[in-house]
């Protein structure tokens, strides 16, 4: 590309560029990121890709026709920047980057940051002080493990947080020795923590250790006579020897590793990982990477370690490559400082861990083929239901996206409602929308409710919020004639025209509005106008009469509109149940800055309830023990917004 053919405010960008080390992003004519990269020089960087001597790939050369603008962020050393580039790929998820695709949420085993820890399933990685051990391959493996762990090892069954006083009688478990009872103050810490470390050592793969320790145990419980203790040690070490029997042994070396592999071709890239642990094998996990259809394999597998290991729960002493990777040296230093100790990027040619990379090249092509199948099937489907749609109900176009709408509440208590989208088929939960209903708290008026929910939703996109400027090609919502006549209403007094359907739970009927004979052009939209003006009372702009539509249960469009229907559904009925437990419990009281569990359950036992509390003035609340003037005047005014 010559600079004759490049815009104005393009070349006077690539003449600021500073000779810094730091991070790059390329936007298009609407300022979505097209791209993220980093560079030890700014300058030399950036300006490689306008050069007209620069040859680039198809994908590369596609990407730089479309830049419209430059930005770049300096930062102090070539580490700093690499740790940026992956953040800033996480957030902006540029299309022509290679990246990691973010579709699923992988089994994790945790040993809380607690005074007496507890070892959970959990599929979200934090980073509150607790160790995580995964991914896993499956969650019935980890809820598996979890399961002989609590046979193993007296850890806390009813996964409740202890603080070790005596808060409460123990239960049956403590008396059949599968509990040490934190929760009555029984429990000694110094003694739970060397359960804890035994627990670590198995999650890593070293059963052996724990095995040579129980049978320590065991005879010195033997000399002593204590012939019942020794008698569930041997029960331990039996469990522990019924595991190592399953897991294969893949290593020599005893140490950690990670081992990669990469298949590629023109559907896509797929990443398999075996995860080692002192030799042996104990867990393995598939990932797809995005935007790799044509990216050399040493590339995606270089975008791949930075992204996985940026969001990794632990890095292993070894990670094993297919390929040698350009940033090899400078990923290796980042690796190093997130492990604390030495880590060691390597690409095997021959001998034990060349077959190991074998092994994953081999899953990873079956992992390949059965994920380009059921990608497959499952484009053909949602087209096939698209479609289906398209002609039953009338449409000009496929319907593409598609947002669905329910609403929730127990007689009118703690109302909301919900928005659920699906794009191509396929859920799109980065556009979910959930709604407190607010100009109908007590009344049971679920067409009221409805119509609020659209009201606002429609009218978002009127004032141009950017969160709601996608309009769908369909709206489903959940119910029949009265909630649909509510929805339609909606979009009418704003004057706009989405085609609108309603589901039915009886016998699955979609119903569908007869366009009126008027025009909507006729009819004199509302004007933006604040909350404070909304009505229902308002008489509708235009009414319609219905027509039913019966599709057959196994069809791909009845059972798209069911998903979305269930979806909607499940989303409103989460977020009505979170309200109406804060309601109920008083759990609102902690949102409050200075109030804390102490002073919520001082307040709660003063006045009854979070009712009473709401009722209850300033210089009554002042009164309760720990409270102060200041504070009880911050509770009242809080209660009374919320």
């Amino acid at each position: 590309m010559g600079k004759s053919s490049l815009a104005e405010h393009i070349q006077e960008k690539l003449k600021q560029l500073p000779s810094k080390p730091g991070c790059y992003i390329y936007r298009d004519e609407k300022q979505s990121v097209l791209y993220v990269g980093k560079a030890i020089s700014l300058k030399n960087r950036v300006r490689s890709y306008f050069q007209e001597s620069t040859r680039h790939g198809v994908r590369i050369a596609r990407m730089v026709g479309k830049v419209h603008d430059i930005e770049w962020i300096v930062v102090d050393s070539e580490l700093e920047a690499l740790v940026l580039e992956c953040n800033l790929i996480k957030q902006h998820r540029p299309p022509f980057n290679v990246r990691l695709r973010d579709d699923k949420s992988y089994p994790y085993i945790t040993i809380t940051n607690e005074r007496f820890p507890r070892v959970l399933f959990t599929r979200k990685v934090r980073k509150d002080g607790a160790k995580y051990f995964g991914p896993y391959s499956s969650a019935f493996h980890v809820r598996d493990s979890l399961q002989l762990l609590h046979k193993i090892f007296p850890l806390i069954p009813c996964g409740k947080s202890w603080s070790g006083e005596a808060e409460q009688r123990t239960c049956l478990y403590y008396h059949l020795g599968r509990c040490m009872g934190p929760c009555a103050g029984l429990s000694d810490r110094n003694e739970y923590a060397k359960v804890i470390d035994k627990v670590e050592r198995f999650l890593n793969g070293k059963e052996e250790s724990i095995i040579d320790d129980l049978k320590a145990d065991m005879a010195v419980a033997a000399e002593q006579l204590d012939f019942e203790k020794a008698a569930k040690i041997r029960d331990q070490v039996l469990a522990i020897d019924s595991v190592l029997q399953r897991q294969k042994v893949l290593s020599s070396d005893q140490v950690d590793q990670d081992v990669i592999a990469v298949v590629k071709d023109d559907r896509g890239a797929a990443i398999q990982m075996l995860y080692i642990r002192s030799g042996k094998l104990i867990g393995q996990r598939q990932y797809v990477l995005d935007g790799a259809g044509d990216a050399p394999p040493a590339l995606a597998v270089q975008e791949f370690v930075k992204q996985y290991y940026s969001e990794a729960a632990e890095v292993p002493r070894e990670i094993l490559l297919p390929v040698e990777i350009e940033e090899r040296n400078i990923v290796q230093t980042w690796l190093r400082q997130k492990r604390g100790s030495a880590v060691t990027l390597e690409v095997p040619q021959q001998g034990e861990k060349a077959k190991l990379v074998d092994l994953a090249a081999d899953n990873a092509e079956q992992a390949l083929n059965q994920i380009s199948t059921e990608l497959a099937q499952k484009e053909q489907w949602a087209e096939d239901a698209m479609n289906q749609l398209m002609d039953s109900i009338g449409l000009e176009n496929p319907p593409v996206r598609v947002e669905g709408y329910d609403i929730s509440n127990i007689q009118g208590t703690s109302p909301v409602g919900s928005m659920v989208v699906t794009e191509n088929g396929e859920a799109a939960k980065a556009e979910y929308r959930r709604f407190k209903v607010r100009y109908h708290p007590e009344s049971p008026n679920d067409f009221a409710m409805m119509h609020e929910v659209l009201t606002r939703r429609l009218r978002a996109y009127v004032d141009g919020d950017e969160k709601f400027q996608k309009l769908p090609d369909l709206i489903m919502i959940d119910g029949g004639r009265g909630q649909l006549a509510a929805a339609l209403k909606a979009r009418d007094e704003l004057g706009l025209s989405i085609p609108m359907i309603g589901l039915a739970k009886r016998h699955e009927l979609i119903y569908v509005p007869n366009e009126p004979s008027e025009p909507l052009s006729g009819v004199q939209p509302l004007p933006v106008s604040s909350p404070a003006e909304y009505s229902y009372d308002r008489p509708a702009p235009r009414e319609y009469t219905y027509r039913e539509i019966e599709l057959p249960l196994n069809s791909p469009g009845l059972m798209l509109l069911r998903k979305l229907r269930d979806e909607a559904h499940r989303f409103a009925l989460t977020f009505h149940r979170k309200l109406r437990d804060k309601r109920i419990s008083g759990s609102a009281l902690e949102e409050i800055p200075g109030v804390g569990p102490r002073r919520k359950r001082l307040l709660l036992r003063t006045f009854g309830s979070l009712e009473g509390v709401r009722r209850a003035t300033a210089d009554e609340i002042a009164a309760v023990p720990t409270m102060t003037k200041a504070l009880a005047e911050k509770v009242r005014e809080y209660l009374v917004e919320a």
